[in-house]
Protein backbone atom coordinates (compact mmCIF):
# COMPACT_ATOMS: atom_id res chain seq x y z
CA UNK A 1 0.00 0.00 0.00
CA UNK A 2 0.66 3.58 -0.43
CA UNK A 3 0.70 5.63 2.55
CA UNK A 4 0.25 9.37 3.04
CA UNK A 5 1.65 10.40 6.89
CA UNK A 6 0.17 13.64 8.03
CA UNK A 7 2.51 15.75 10.72
CA UNK A 8 1.45 15.05 13.75
CA UNK A 9 3.48 11.94 13.14
CA UNK A 10 6.86 11.34 13.84
CA UNK A 11 9.59 11.27 11.06
CA UNK A 12 10.19 7.58 11.78
CA UNK A 13 6.42 7.04 10.61
CA UNK A 14 8.18 6.31 7.04
CA UNK A 15 10.68 4.36 7.96
CA UNK A 16 8.29 1.87 9.75
CA UNK A 17 6.10 1.51 7.13
CA UNK A 18 8.45 1.19 4.64
CA UNK A 19 9.97 -1.31 6.91
CA UNK A 20 6.47 -3.29 6.38
CA UNK A 21 7.07 -3.02 2.23
CA UNK A 22 4.73 -0.07 1.57
CA UNK A 23 5.66 2.92 0.37
CA UNK A 24 5.88 6.86 2.26
CA UNK A 25 5.27 9.85 1.68
CA UNK A 26 5.45 12.24 4.63
CA UNK A 27 3.32 15.69 4.23
CA UNK A 28 6.24 17.46 5.01
CA UNK A 29 7.87 17.07 2.00
CA UNK A 30 5.89 17.50 -0.23
CA UNK A 31 4.68 21.46 0.61
CA UNK A 32 1.67 20.78 2.48
CA UNK A 33 2.78 21.31 6.26
CA UNK A 34 0.89 23.26 7.49
CA UNK A 35 -2.01 22.68 5.18
CA UNK A 36 -5.93 22.34 5.96
CA UNK A 37 -7.45 19.01 6.63
CA UNK A 38 -9.12 19.43 3.44
CA UNK A 39 -6.18 20.19 1.38
CA UNK A 40 -4.47 16.97 2.73
CA UNK A 41 -7.32 14.51 2.45
CA UNK A 42 -7.89 15.91 -1.55
CA UNK A 43 -4.52 15.12 -2.42
CA UNK A 44 -4.44 11.39 -0.32
CA UNK A 45 -7.47 10.73 -2.13
CA UNK A 46 -6.40 11.97 -5.57
CA UNK A 47 -3.72 10.30 -5.75
CA UNK A 48 -4.76 6.54 -3.89
CA UNK A 49 -2.94 6.72 -0.90
CA UNK A 50 -4.13 5.52 2.99
CA UNK A 51 -3.90 8.43 4.91
CA UNK A 52 -2.23 7.74 8.47
CA UNK A 53 -2.49 10.62 11.30
CA UNK A 54 -2.92 11.57 14.64
CA UNK A 55 -6.08 13.98 14.13
CA UNK A 56 -9.33 12.62 15.10
CA UNK A 57 -11.06 15.34 12.58
CA UNK A 58 -11.06 12.63 10.05
CA UNK A 59 -12.60 9.85 11.96
CA UNK A 60 -15.69 11.98 11.04
CA UNK A 61 -17.67 9.74 8.32
CA UNK A 62 -19.80 12.43 7.49
CA UNK A 63 -16.72 15.09 6.54
CA UNK A 64 -14.61 12.41 5.42
CA UNK A 65 -16.15 9.37 4.05
CA UNK A 66 -14.07 6.00 4.56
CA UNK A 67 -15.75 4.76 0.96
CA UNK A 68 -13.83 8.11 -0.83
CA UNK A 69 -10.77 6.74 -0.11
CA UNK A 70 -7.67 3.86 0.08
CA UNK A 71 -8.31 4.18 3.49
CA UNK A 72 -7.60 5.98 7.03
CA UNK A 73 -6.09 5.49 9.71
CA UNK A 74 -6.95 7.67 12.74
CA UNK A 75 -4.34 6.95 16.04
CA UNK A 76 -5.21 7.70 19.29
CA UNK A 77 -2.17 9.08 20.67
CA UNK A 78 -2.35 10.86 24.16
CA UNK A 79 -1.13 14.18 24.42
CA UNK A 80 2.71 13.98 25.24
CA UNK A 81 3.89 10.53 24.14
CA UNK A 82 6.84 9.61 23.13
CA UNK A 83 7.63 8.81 19.14
CA UNK A 84 7.97 5.24 20.73
CA UNK A 85 4.78 4.76 21.64
CA UNK A 86 3.37 6.31 18.36
CA UNK A 87 5.45 3.94 16.48
CA UNK A 88 4.52 0.72 18.50
CA UNK A 89 0.78 1.88 17.99
CA UNK A 90 0.94 1.68 14.25
CA UNK A 91 3.08 -1.32 14.52
CA UNK A 92 0.34 -3.03 16.34
CA UNK A 93 -1.64 -2.85 12.97
CA UNK A 94 0.36 -3.09 10.74
CA UNK A 95 1.27 -6.68 12.03
CA UNK A 96 -2.26 -7.34 11.24
CA UNK A 97 -2.20 -8.61 7.86
CA UNK A 98 -5.47 -9.40 7.05
CA UNK A 99 -6.99 -5.68 8.23
CA UNK A 100 -4.12 -3.80 6.47
CA UNK A 101 -5.64 -5.84 2.93
CA UNK A 102 -8.73 -4.78 3.89
CA UNK A 103 -8.29 -1.18 4.63
CA UNK A 104 -9.08 0.56 1.04
CA UNK A 105 -12.85 2.03 1.73
CA UNK A 106 -12.66 2.17 5.54
CA UNK A 107 -11.58 3.99 8.35
CA UNK A 108 -9.25 2.43 11.16
CA UNK A 109 -9.39 3.67 14.29
CA UNK A 110 -5.92 2.80 16.18
CA UNK A 111 -6.17 2.51 20.50
CA UNK A 112 -4.04 0.87 22.80
CA UNK A 113 -5.33 -2.51 22.80
CA UNK A 114 -8.02 -1.64 20.62
CA UNK A 115 -8.56 -1.56 16.76
CA UNK A 116 -12.27 -0.06 15.38
CA UNK A 117 -12.74 -0.69 11.72
CA UNK A 118 -15.85 1.69 9.99
CA UNK A 119 -17.28 1.43 6.80
CA UNK A 120 -18.44 4.35 4.99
Amino acid sequence: MQFLIDEDLPRSTGDLLRSYGHKAIDVRDIGLRGAKDSQIASYAQSRDLCLVTGDFDFSDIRNYPPAQYMGLIVLSIPRDVPALFILNLLEGFLKQDKLVSELPGKLAIVEPGRIRIRKG
